[in-house]
């Protein structure tokens, strides 16, 4: 009875703490009996967490790599270590610049010959090979001239009869004559006679204008070149019926010595032009590859064309080249530079000196205190290299060509080494004045100056402490 009784109690027990259990499962929000979480609680906390770690991960990434404000240069014509900025100078120097005017122009042979046959027949030589340079009056093509040397004994058979016909009605006239003198005949008779010689003379030069046709036929079947130049391709084959009805002819013989090029100029520039060859003056010329930098030959300004094309308001020159290397080469597009002037004695810089802005044209000059100064500056012609200055700068003044986009107004500088020997020297004579930095103290290695502007990057593996809210860490300067 005990054993049972403890058995009840026990299993009661256990039922109790079974229900509690269940109950306790049952009232927890978002837990179903049995302990199971639902699965759109389980995917909504998964999904916070998501994007927790991404705000996490997007502030870190912003915290490291943005740039901190020391790290930004704080004054205008200094490098990434404080010191000044290396350029590259030219001294403005006195001399002369010439005054050209550029335009486009096409190589235009002052004489191109399509030769073609005068007479119907075949071909029967042809003495000239592709490409062949031949002078005035070489031959070139045979046409066969049998049937025209045939033509020209029959004009001169058909002569021969009617010069005897022509002699025995002179004869016969003279013998009127003494007649009617005489008063044995009528003048009828002998008036007859004088119209009769008459005709024979007229068929006698009928005749030799046969021959002389016949003669012709003969020297055109003999065919030579009408001008000094260079054989093209030829056109047809030696055995083919040529006619004078043929359009493209036998070859084409162009003149290359001399040559001309006809070009374009804007009708602006035309004055000065107009101005120099009323004076007397001979204007050079001179012919460029189509990059504008090699020079294909010199020559000079043969005449201007005289009318201006409305629609593009330019004018037609040509120049005169001798073209003795043969270089210039017919239909070749080249871009002609025509010297209209000269101006001597003035002030020259390089091109790469020039700097355009709000103010105009304008350099860095570098002062005696190895600063950099604004100069608006005049400018006059150039040559592509350099160009002339006509008012802002003086002889001996240094202005900056290389490094001038780092610069301000008042920026310290230090010569770096160019290609004039003078401004060599004094970057040196500078640097030898100049006491070194110490160590780790805001020594500059030499900057290139062609290095772009903006961030500058500094040497691999240098550190920089960054302090922050949280503490201090060390990152990679960019």
């Amino acid at each position: 009875m005990d054993d049972q009784r403890s058995e009840i109690v026990v299993h009661r027990g256990r039922a109790a703490v079974d229900d509690d259990a269940a109950r306790f499962e049952f009232e927890r929000p978002g837990v179903r009996p049995g302990g199971v979480v639902p699965r759109p609680a389980r995917r909504s906390r998964l999904r916070w967490l998501f994007w927790v770690l991404v705000v996490l991960a997007i502030s870190g990434a912003v915290v490291w790599y943005y740039p901190r404000p020391e790290n930004q240069p704080k004054t205008a014509g200094r490098n990434q270590f404080g010191g000044p900025v290396p350029v590259g100078v030219a001294t403005v120097q006195k001399g002369a610049m010439p005054v050209t005017l550029t335009g486009l122009g096409t190589v235009t042979p002052l004489a191109t010959v399509t030769l073609k046959t005068q007479i119907n027949g075949y071909l029967t030589e042809v003495a000239f090979q592709e490409g062949q340079m031949v002078k005035k009056g070489d031959f070139l093509a045979q046409i066969d001239p049998r049937p025209y040397q045939v033509a020209l004994e029959q004009a001169e058979g058909q002569l021969a009869k009617d010069q005897a016909l022509l002699k025995n009605a002179q004869l016969d006239l003279a013998r009127y004559n003494t007649l009617v003198a005489q008063n044995s005949i009528a003048a009828q008779t002998r008036d007859t006679q004088v119209s009769l010689v008459s005709q024979d003379q007229a068929a006698i030069k009928t005749d030799q204008a046969q021959v002389d046709a016949q003669k012709l036929n003969l020297v055109y079947c003999h065919i030579v070149s009408p001008v000094t130049g260079r054989v093209g391709l030829r056109q047809v084959d030696a055995g083919n019926y040529v006619q004078t009805s043929d359009p493209n002819g036998i070859v084409v013989v162009t003149q290359l010595q001399p040559i001309s090029v006809i070009f374009t100029l804007p009708e602006d520039n035309l004055p000065a032009v107009i101005k120099q060859l009323h004076a007397g003056a001979s204007l050079t010329a001179t012919a460029y590859d189509r990059t504008g930098t090699t020079a294909l030959g010199k020559g000079h300004l043969e005449t201007v064309d005289n009318q201006i094309d409305t629609t593009t308001g330019t004018v037609k020159l040509r120049a005169i080249f001798d073209n003795k290397q043969e270089i210039l080469f017919p239909n070749q597009f080249v871009n002609v530079q025509l010297l209209v002037d000269t101006l001597s004695d003035t002030n020259i810089v390089p091109t790469a000196a020039i700097q355009h802005g709000a103010i105009g044209a304008f350099v860095y000059v570098v002062k005696p205190d190895q600063t950099a100064a604004v100069q608006q500056v005049k400018l006059g012609p150039g040559d592509g290299r350099h160009i002339a200055v006509l008012d802002g700068l003086q002889p001996g003044e240094k202005v900056v060509v290389d490094g001038s986009d780092r610069l301000r107004e008042g920026a310290k500088v230090t010569l770096a080494a160019t290609g004039n020997p003078a401004d060599t020297a004094a970057g040196a004579q500078q640097d030898k004045g100049r006491p070194q930095a110490a160590a780790g103290q805001g020594a500059s290695p030499p900057v290139d100056p062609q290095a772009p502007t903006g961030r500058q990057s500094a040497q691999p593996g240098a550190q920089q402490q960054d302090e922050g809210q949280g503490g201090s860490r060390r990152r990679n300067t960019q």
